[in-house]
């Protein structure tokens, strides 16, 4: 039998009006399109409770015992990474029999919820240390000195790549601890994906998108700079005195490419291992494999086409509210001791 629409408030509390002034239950029935039985029944609890209101409803005994919960949240919550199978098994062998959903949902009361693993860079204690170094010394920088960065980056796009369906692994979790290590994947920088690119922003916009089309080693490094740093940093009218940013990737601090920005004279922000989320452009990467991914290119100089066409549809605005909110990205790494955080 199908599930009735539950009365309205007022639909229940006009229905005791109509019993007050003297109607009989057919009559109120017929005035308000209910059946008969409906409406006896609101009058009934009137009468009984005095009160139109919904009352607690006991519903089935909980199949885990207060102590079963305590066992099985204390269980995920030392590895989160326990499977509802795993839970399963533990309450078989302590005579508890429950299934799956059962699980699911004593755990989300608990405030615990069944999500997929976030994948973030591999983090060493020194990596944690200088990440949480560079937030604080620089959380209280004046959001001009942000505004004069010119943020770059490296980034594979692939062309048939499909969000949250790769790899999945899933861990149990309370609201907001998603970057909590225990509840994150750690990854390392290799190979894969179709096209390598290099690209530059600023708050006044996108700079220059580049296909990196050879082995992108501190020669090819150098030479793309040489080709796009300063045109971009014309084209995006930057102040003098502007700064340069890179990660710490062994071809940008090659001795021959620090040697390389010396001579050119270009200041170059002092940039932690592994970090980033510190990174704004990690933003506008994600939004270009968004965009890409929707278009989904047949072939590689398609999906070329798309980047570059994508990436020159990024708005000032967007690169703006990038920078503007850099203190707040700050902050979230130190509130999160050093650790990745979201970006």
């Amino acid at each position: 039998m199908a599930k009735t629409k539950e009365l309205s408030k007022d639909t229940r509390n006009k229905i005791v009006d109509l019993h007050q002034a003297g109607k009989t239950e057919s009559a109120i029935g017929k005035q308000l399109g209910l059946k008969k039985s409906t409406v006896g029944a609101i009058i009934r609890k009137w009468k009984t409770y005095k009160t139109t209101d919904n009352l607690p409803r006991s519903g089935a005994p909980r199949k885990i015992s207060p102590r079963g919960v305590k066992m099985i949240t204390r269980t995920v919550s030392k590895n989160s990474r326990t499977t509802r199978g795993d839970v399963v098994n533990d309450l078989q062998r302590a005579g508890t029999k429950v299934a799956k959903p059962t699980i699911s949902n004593t755990l989300r009361r608990q405030g615990l919820k069944s999500c997929s693993a976030r994948r973030v860079p591999l983090l060493k204690p020194v990596h944690v240390q200088a990440h949480l170094k560079f937030a604080r010394e620089h959380l209280d920088d004046p959001e001009e000195d942000w505004e004069n960065v010119i943020w770059s980056d490296e980034t594979k796009i692939e062309q048939n790549r499909t969000f949250g369906k790769n790899s999945i692994r899933r861990v149990w979790r309370t609201k907001n601890a998603e970057l909590h290590p225990k509840n994150t994947i750690p990854t390392v920088k290799h190979g894969g994906g179709n096209i390598m690119l290099w690209g530059c922003f600023s708050a006044k916009g996108p700079g220059r998108l580049i296909h990196v089309k050879e082995r992108m080693n501190g020669a090819m490094c150098r030479e793309i700079l040489s080709e796009n740093l300063l045109p971009s940093a014309r084209a995006l009218k930057m102040k003098r005195g502007w700064v340069f940013q890179h990660d710490n990737d062994p071809k940008h601090t090659a001795r021959a490419t620090k040697e390389w920005l010396r001579k050119k004279h270009f200041k170059v922000l002092e940039w932690p291992s592994q970090s980033p989320d510190l990174n704004p452009i990690e933003n506008l990467w994600r939004k270009l494999n968004v965009r890409v991914a929707q278009q989904q290119p047949q072939n590689i100089t398609a999906l070329e086409e798309i980047c570059m066409e994508k990436w020159a549809k990024i708005s000032a605005t967007v690169c703006e509210n990038l920078v503007k909110t850099y203190r707040k990205r700050l902050a979230s790494v130190i509130a999160n001791k050093g650790y990745i955080t979201k970006y």
